[in-house]
């Protein structure tokens, strides 16, 4: 996971320079609960294996549909991602895009 959080820092970089508000990563701690349909299982993940949930946030659809193109076209990203020995696996990334509807913040939490 170290080789992965040095690699997406460097991502996280390359999508703010092309208008990205905020990124996160977050590592799976607790994936599995009775009767629902678990990440795990969506996507077949072995054992010792972590799954991560990456969310970018953009201005405006606009914004993120201008960003994908230009992180899609950088050539530092190729770069990275040939070079890290970090397990990820684009072919099992899953992607979407999503318009909020509804945010509810208590001020005191981050």
């Amino acid at each position: 996971l170290d080789e992965y959080k040095r690699l997406v820092e460097a991502v996280a970089e390359i999508w703010k320079e092309h208008g990205a508000l905020d990124y996160r990563e977050f590592v799976g701690d607790d994936l599995l609960l009775e009767g629902t349909r678990s990440f795990t299982d969506l996507i077949a993940a072995t054992r010792g294996e972590a799954i991560v949930f990456g969310w970018v946030e953009f201005e405006s659809r606009e914004a993120r549909d201008l960003a994908n193109e230009k992180v899609a076209a950088d050539p530092r990203m190729v770069d990275l991602i040939n070079s890290s020995n970090s397990g990820f696996d684009a072919e099992r990334m899953a992607y979407g895009g999503f318009q909020s509807f509804l945010r509810s913040s208590n001020a005191n939490a981050e």
